[in-house]
């Protein structure tokens, strides 16, 4: 457990915090009412399209986002240049979502093992700078396909019980072809949290997260518009970090498997590099240098797990 790793209360409060904005505010929840089809996705394309064309991306991706009494939601939608076929396909294998998820800079460390009738995938986080996963905080996911069709693809991850009291974590990517050479994806997060998540948030945001901004604007006092901050800004920034993690998953697989992760963690850094504002936490050097040393920390410890 996350206490027997952690001797110093302050170090340990603020652990909590940054893991917080990792699992807690990573994505929004998912509409219960959705209908899980080919259909039912394709139907947001031509509402949003205009959209998909011209945005604060400057790519064809579209955000949305909401705040309610403590309630956070987030939908990220986007179109990838590839053939459904070709995503589904890399998508589907749960040791895919390590080499996307160990992207984001506070993932330390990722593992998956099979269980029985299913799989798990652990993910291991922890602060910005460099960090053995035994300094990281554990989350444990169980990998499911929700369903598979010839077009249409809709796959979960989900943990009872994640850090600060949190639970009933909901992970969800839907895909489906636009064409035969373009994929509409859909990503989302659900969860719930109790007293000791409210008190983290709250000390998050009034201290080391005050200057954050997320990418939606607002009306603000003077009359312009001005980027969100608090959970709501911290919620699409995490969300964004995710979503250029499968579009660089993607855009890496036709280079030969030898050179994927350095070319990973490259255009990764790239891709995020475009919202400076929002994105970014550290120089280009460290960053690739800490995940240098955490891939080679997550090979010993799938290695210790019997993969």
């Amino acid at each position: 457990m996350f206490s027997t790793r952690c001797r110093n209360a302050g170090r340990c409060t603020l652990m909590l915090v940054m893991i917080l904005a990792v699992f807690l505010l990573g994505f929004g929840p998912v509409d219960p009412a959705s209908l899980h089809s080919a259909k039912a996705l394709l139907a947001k394309y031509p509402t949003i399209s205009g959209k998909l064309q011209r945005n604060q991306f400057a790519a064809p991706i579209y955000l949305e986002s909401s705040e309610s009494r403590g309630s956070q939601q987030v939908d990220m939608y986007g179109i990838f240049n590839y053939p459904f076929g070709a995503v589904k396909e890399a998508l589907q294998l749960p040791a895919t979502w390590c080499d996307i998820t160990t992207l984001h800079i506070n993932i330390k460390a990722c593992t998956v093992r099979r269980e029985s009738d299913h799989w798990l995938v652990t993910i291991y986080s922890g602060r910005k700078y460099y960090q053995p996963p035994s300094d990281a905080y554990p989350l444990k996911l169980l990998y499911r396909i929700a369903e598979q069709q010839p077009d249409y693809l809709d796959l979960a991850l989900t943990a009872d019980v994640g850090p600060l009291s949190t639970k009933d974590h909901r992970i969800r990517l839907e895909a489906a072809p636009l064409d035969r050479e373009r994929t509409f994806v859909h990503f989302s997060y659900a969860y719930t949290h109790g007293a000791l998540a409210n008190l983290a948030i709250k000390t998050y945001f009034a201290t080391i997260a005050r200057d954050k901004l997320g990418f939606s604007t607002v009306l603000g006092e003077n009359g312009t518009q001005v980027f969100i901050g608090g959970v709501r800004g911290a919620v699409e920034r995490n969300t964004v970090r995710y979503y250029l993690a499968l579009q660089t998953y993607l855009d890496t697989l036709g280079s030969p498997e030898g050179q994927r992760f350095e070319q990973r963690i490259g255009r990764w850094y790239d891709l995020t590099a475009r919202y400076p504002r929002q994105l970014k936490e550290e120089e280009k050097s460290e960053y690739l240098a800490n995940k240098r040393r955490e891939h080679q920390n997550q090979i010993a410890l799938q290695h210790a797990e019997g993969r």
